[in-house]
């Protein structure tokens, strides 16, 4: 048996911070039941490699889980919803923060229904503050804590992170609040609201970065070659035909590293002798690393280093890092079929419990289940489904074959 095999939670979620956090929860065996509008999520739509209503962005978010349609603003969706949410464990949402309280689906509005039930809400900018009101997006919100400023080369325009680190952090720290909020819930009996927000997220990344500002006034810079603020060598290097990532957060490395690259020389020198001494030399340190680093291939210096003990990687690209070894022994990629896509190969989730074989399903078609859910978790027959369906209140679609 799988760990959240139990747990059922209702997915008022779009895009991708929202799903990215419940795909963490449907890998473990929760029942997500994604609750989505008639045109469904525009993830659905996002190119480059999309067909009717689905996309391969949309199935790398959404495996394992299924699909209601439902009109949460009409009087007989909102029954339906209603209805589901007494058999359900959790209301998991990424709207608005106002969105939120005008959908009526904080736990001061649905204990009633469920005094168990957990309202997790995962938005922009939070329920509470001046900006609760406000979209947000990843783009926006790297700009605004402070990390485009920590990105890049220090002559160089800002810069954001290749992948979109916000909303996956955010949506990792939804699904964890959202299971405190459930072992609390199952122990006293009483739901609650998680507020978890993008900004919030982004803001306690800034961790020790945001400790020495805030502490001591300390601004950190930007150094070349991303090079670590105040640890040297922990840097990339260019080499003779590439770049390499080498070094690490002990003075042990530096050492291994100095036999590694036969420069005694260096580890002979005074002014090379600790990390406070490196950092105000450092200028001088790294040229002369630079230089050695750049006689040899990558696949060498990671031979030789890798041998020596020094933490070190080529800096692959994404196709070089799917065929990594150690990537394939992890089972980073894990495969669904699809009728329209073929064999989709996306990437597992790093939150493994236990050691049960997992079989996992493609993303469903916009309300492919629809009639199941209705008819096994709240007991509407096909004629009053097809009564909902007629009035608006529900949809569904005809499910991919295969």
């Amino acid at each position: 048996m799988r760990p959240l095999e139990d747990v059922r939670v209702l997915a008022v979620e779009q895009y991708g911070a929202g799903p990215f956090g419940s795909l963490q929860l449907a890998d473990l065996g929760a029942d997500v039941i994604r609750i989505e509008t008639f045109e469904g999520d525009i993830s659905r739509n996002i190119p480059p490699f999309t067909v009717e209503k689905d996309s391969l962005f949309y199935q790398s978010f959404n495996r394992n889980k299924r699909s209601i349609v439902l009109d949460l603003t009409s009087a007989e969706g909102r029954t339906v919803f209603e209805n589901l949410v007494r058999v359900s464990d959790a209301v998991y949402s990424n709207l608005r923060g106002d969105v939120v309280e005008n959908l009526r689906i904080r736990y001061e509005d649905l204990s009633y229904l469920n005094p168990r039930i957990v309202c997790c809400s995962l938005s922009g900018f939070g329920m509470t503050g001046p900006r609760r009101a406000e979209p947000a997006f990843d783009y926006m919100l790297q700009a605004m804590t402070g990390w485009m400023d920590l990105t890049g080369e220090p002559d160089s325009p800002p810069a954001k992170s290749g992948l979109s680190v916000v909303d996956f952090a955010g949506g990792l720290a939804a699904s964890a609040a959202l299971l405190a909020g459930l072992i609390a819930a199952r122990r006293d009996g009483i739901g609650c609201d998680c507020d978890v927000s993008l900004f919030d997220t982004a803001m306690s990344m800034l961790n020790y970065v945001g400790t020495w500002q805030a502490t001591a006034g300390f601004a950190t810079r930007r150094q070349s070659h991303s090079a670590h603020p105040t640890l040297t060598p922990f840097q990339a290097f260019p080499t003779l035909d590439g770049w390499i990532v080498a070094g690490g957060s002990k003075e042990k490395f530096w050492r291994l590293m100095g036999v590694a690259i036969n420069r005694q020389d260096m580890l002979d020198d005074p002014r090379y002798a600790s990390f406070e001494t490196r950092l105000k030399y450092r200028k001088e340190f790294i040229s002369e690393l630079e230089k050695t680093f750049s006689g040899r291939t990558t696949d060498e210096w990671v031979s030789l280093l890798e041998e020596a003990g020094v933490p070190c990687s080529a800096v692959n690209t994404v196709a070089e890092a799917l065929l990594e070894p150690h990537a394939i022994a992890r089972g980073s990629v894990i495969e669904t079929d699809h009728p329209e896509f073929g064999t989709v190969r996306s990437m597992a989730s790093a939150v493994r419990v236990g050691d049960a074989a997992i079989e996992h399903r493609r993303a469903p078609a916009l309300g492919e289940q629809t009639r199941t859910v209705l008819g096994q978790l709240c007991g509407y027959s096909e004629e009053e489904i097809n009564r909902l369906i007629e009035v608006g209140a529900v949809g569904e679609s005809t499910p991919h074959v295969g």
